[in-house]
């Protein structure tokens, strides 16, 4: 399959603490997935060569390392982080207004202006959902130059009503049958997109097969091209009409 067909609506979760086994996971999908989901566990890890080795790839890099501090340590982290390639930076809109601005001017310093902020909202493990929170955070992230928001799907139709300019980058994908595992808020991939949702954050509907493998493992070949089957099938339901 052609580079062409690959699509920037959609985020591999690489929440794996080996390098080379999140490479094999990025390879697995590379025709049908254009954007890398590079976690606390992966960066840890790797650090920025987690980065570079998807960005090697064509890969567009969305860092969610959910910044939480004061403004200052905030503003120098990320100014960091851009220089490392990312396309988008996580920082928790809980932090304030404040946080959120540091967040935004240090991610432009460091990365020329080439990457965005991303505000988490209410995390979707979360159940207890409060709209006026969730309207408040989103007004944060729109307020302090925000890029974009990571919601639910459920609360795609709040963010468009506060801040329609913001991407909606949502996690908690599942194919149909799959588990729900800890998401307290799950959508398919049709439905997240029909609501209106920017970015697919898609993780063990798809790469569960992987997790807990090791790149020694005999089960690891076939966990592949499982996962690439399931990458493919993703793509062809969102794509298709509804």
């Amino acid at each position: 399959m052609s580079k062409t067909t690959r699509d920037s609506r959609l985020a591999i979760v690489l929440d794996v603490d080996d390098l080379n086994l999140a490479c094999l996971m990025a390879d697995a999908v590379h025709p049908w997935m254009g954007v890398a989901k590079v976690g606390l566990e992966l960066f840890a890890t790797a650090g920025p060569d987690a980065v570079r080795a998807m960005t090697d790839r064509g890969y567009e890099v969305f860092a969610d390392l959910k910044f939480y501090d004061i403004p200052t340590q905030v503003g120098r982290a990320a100014a960091q982080i851009g220089r490392t390639g990312v396309r988008w930076l996580t920082v928790h809109t809980s932090g304030g207004l404040d946080v959120l601005k540091a967040g935004v001017e240090g991610l432009a310093e460091g990365s020329g202006g080439a990457a965005q902020v991303l505000g988490v909202t209410i995390l979707t493990s979360d159940a207890d959902r409060s709209r006026d929170v969730l309207e408040k955070r989103v007004a944060l992230a729109r307020d302090a130059g925000c890029g974009g928001v990571i919601c639910s799907a459920a609360d795609i139709g709040v963010v468009k009503e506060v801040a329609p300019e913001l991407k909606r980058v949502v996690p908690g994908i599942r194919l149909p049958g799959s588990s729900h595992n800890d998401q307290a808020s799950v959508a398919t991939p049709q439905a997240a997109i029909a609501s209106g949702a920017s970015i697919l954050v898609v993780g063990r509907t798809v790469t569960a097969d992987v997790q807990g493998l090791t790149i020694r493992s005999e089960h690891l070949a076939k966990s592949l091209a499982d996962m690439a089957d399931k990458a493919r099938q993703l793509a062809t339901t969102i794509q298709a009409p509804s």
